[in-house]
C-alpha cells in the first residue's frame, strides 16, 4: 500500500485550494488527491446547465493566495473552472491527482497511528461510459475531506402526483443533457432558488418563451457581474494588492448586509422590494416577497439585473403556486390554472451528503455522523487526524475553507514540530449542549438536519458562520486550547 502524510479527498475548488496550501506550507510532505471523477473542478466541472454561474464574487470565492484577474466578478462556471484548473497547473498538482479513485471507506487504528483508506477505481473504460472497477488502498496520517456537501450522482425530484404522465422531455440541472435544443420552445422551470434564477434568463435568450414556477417566492437581489471599485483597483495598485483590497472590501459588505438582515429585517425587505419595484414594477412584487426573513435561507444573486430584463421583456414569467398533478402537456395548479410545456426543468435542489458517504470507523467502532458534534467546525470530537472543508452558508464558501487548510497545515506543522503523532478533540464539558449544525431553512438542509454532525452550544464546538470569528480562531488561535488532544 501507498503511504502518503496526507490525503486529500476530491478535486474541486476546495480540494484544490487544500493541494496548494499543503505545497505552500508543508513542503517536505507527501501527498495525493483521490478523485472520484475522471476531471477535477467538482461542482465547476459537473453542472453544465446554461448560464452556469457563482452566485458568489470571485474576490471572496477565489482563493486568497491567487488572485481573480477576470473582468467579471460575478463569474461564469467555465471561467471558474478555468480559475482552478489554473491553479492546479501552478502549483503543480495534476501529477498528485488520482483520478477515478472513489473512497468508500476509512479506518484509523490508533496503535499504528494511521488511517487505512479503501478506494474503488475505474479501469478498463467501455464506450457506454461504465468501467470496470479494483479495489486498492491507501494510508496516510492525516486524512482530510474536500468533498462537498451534496450528492453528485443526482439531484432532488419530488414525488409529484402524475410525473410520469407528462410526454415531453423533463430535466434535471444536474444532469444536463449536452445536445438539448430548447430554441422556439415553452419551457417550464420548477424552482425559485439560485439554479432556478439562472436558467430562466439564460434560456429565454432563444426558447419561445420560459416560465419559472415556484411555490415560494425567494429573495433575489441584483448585482453588476463587474465590480467597479475592484476593477478600479486593478488599474492603480500592483495585482496582489489590488485583490487583497478587493477581497475585504467585499468580505466586509457581506458581512454588513448578513449583520443587518439579521438584527434589522424589516428595513432589508424594504431595500429588497424598492429594488424589485424599480426593476419591473410593483405588480411584481407578490412573486418576489417570501415568508421569511432575509438569509434565513440564501440570498439570490441576479447579475446585471438579466431575469428581470426577461421578464421586461415578456420572454419569461412568473407563477407562484402548487403543482396538483402533472398532466401529458404540462402541470395543473391547485388553482386549477394549467401550465403547457415542451420541456420541464426540475431545478428542485440537491441533496445533502456529508463526506460523499464514506464511512468512518476508529478503533474498529464505527463513526456515526449523526451523532458527532463539530469542532471549529472542521473536526470531529472522538476522530483523530481528520478534518473536512465546509464552507459558509451566508458568505463564499471559499472564505472557511481557506481558513481550514491553513488549520490543517498548522496542525500537522504543530505535531511535527513536538514528535506528536495525531490529535484528537474531546468533549468533556458537560454543559455544552447539542444544537443544529445550520441554522438554515433551505430545503436540503431541513431534508438531512437529522443526519448530519450537529454543532455546540459553546466554543468551539459552535459554528460561528462569521469569517472575523474563525479568522481569529483558525489563523490566529492556539493549537492546544485544552479541548485537543495530543499523542
Amino acid at each position: 500500500m501507498e503511504h502518503f502524510d496526507i490525503l486529500i479527498i476530491g478535486a474541486g475548488l476546495s480540494g484544490i485550494g487544500a493541494g496548494a496550501r499543503v505545497r505552500m506550507d508543508l513542503p517536505g510532505k507527501t501527498f495525493a488527491i483521490l478523485e472520484g471523477r475522471a476531471t477535477s473542478g467538482g461542482t465547476w466541472d459537473l453542472f453544465r446547465y446554461p448560464g452556469v454561474r457563482s452566485d458568489s464574487d470571485m474576490f471572496t470565492l477565489g482563493y486568497r493566495f491567487r488572485p481573480w484577474r477576470d473582468g467579471k466578478a460575478i463569474a461564469d462556471g467555465p471561467s471558474i473552472l478555468n480559475y482552478i484548473r489554473e491553479t492546479a497547473r501552478e502549483y503543480d498538482l495534476e501529477k498528485e491527482i488520482r483520478y477515478g479513485h472513489r473512497v468508500r471507506r476509512a479506518e484509523w487504528n490508533s496503535e499504528e497511528a494511521k488511517w487505512t483508506v479503501e478506494v474503488e477505481t475505474d479501469i478498463s473504460p467501455h464506450r457506454n461510459g461504465d468501467a470496470e472497477k479494483e479495489a486498492k488502498n491507501f494510508t496516510c496520517s492525516f486524512l482530510y475531506l474536500c468533498t462537498g456537501y451534496y450528492r453528485y450522482e443526482e439531484g432532488y425530484t419530488p414525488e409529484w402526483p402524475g410525473f410520469n404522465a407528462y410526454k415531453g422531455t423533463v430535466i434535471h440541472p444536474q444532469k444536463w443533457p449536452e445536445d438539448l435544443d430548447f430554441a422556439g420552445k415553452r419551457v417550464l422551470v420548477i424552482g425559485s432558488g439560485a439554479t432556478a434564477v439562472t436558467l430562466v434568463p439564460a434560456m429565454a435568450e432563444t426558447a419561445g418563451h420560459v416560465t419559472m414556477l415556484q411555490r415560494s417566492p425567494t429573495y433575489i437581489i441584483t448585482m453588476p457581474s463587474e465590480d467597479g471599485m475592484a476593477n478600479a483597483f486593478r488599474k492603480l495598485l500592483p495585482d496582489r494588492s489590488a485583490y487583497t483590497l478587493a477581497r475585504w472590501k467585499n468580505i466586509l459588505r457581506q458581512a454588513f448586509f448578513y449583520t443587518l438582515s439579521k438584527k434589522r429585517p424589516a428595513i432589508m425587505k424594504r431595500l429588497i422590494a424598492k429594488g424589485i419595484a424599480t426593476e419591473i414594477g410593483e405588480e411584481h412584487l407578490p412573486h418576489f416577497t417570501p415568508r421569511y426573513d432575509p438569509w434565513d435561507q440564501r440570498l439570490c444573486i441576479v447579475p446585471d439585473s438579466d431575469l428581470f430584463r426577461s421578464i421586461r421583456e415578456r420572454k419569461a414569467s412568473i407563477v407562484t403556486g402548487e403543482i396538483e398533478t402533472f398532466t401529458a402537456t404540462g402541470v395543473r395548479l391547485t388553482s386549477g390554472d394549467e401550465i403547457d410545456a415542451d420541456i420541464i426543468v426540475t431545478a428542485t435542489g440537491l441533496i445533502l451528503k456529508i463526506m460523499d458517504g464514506i464511512e468512518l470507523s476508529v478503533d474498529g467502532e464505527p463513526v456515526v455522523l449523526s451523532e458527532k458534534i463539530a469542532y471549529k467546525g472542521m473536526m470531529y470530537n472522538d476522530v483523530p487526524n481528520l478534518a473536512q472543508a465546509f464552507g459558509y452558508t451566508n458568505a463564499s464558501w471559499t472564505l472557511k475553507c481557506d481558513l481550514t487548510s491553513e488549520y490543517v497545515c498548522r496542525l500537522v506543522n504543530y505535531m511535527d514540530t513536538r514528535g506528536l503523532s495525531y490529535c484528537v478533540a474531546r468533549l468533556r464539558d458537560d454543559s455544552v449542549t447539542r444544537e443544529p449544525a445550520l441554522d438554515f431553512n433551505s430545503g436540503y438542509v431541513l431534508r438531512a438536519l437529522y443526519e448530519i454532525p450537529s454543532q455546540g452550544s459553546r466554543h468551539p464546538w459552535r459554528l460561528h458562520q462569521n469569517y472575523f470569528k474563525d479568522l481569529s480562531m483558525l489563523r490566529y488561535g492556539r493549537l492546544d486550547d485544552g479541548t485537543m488532544e495530543f499523542h
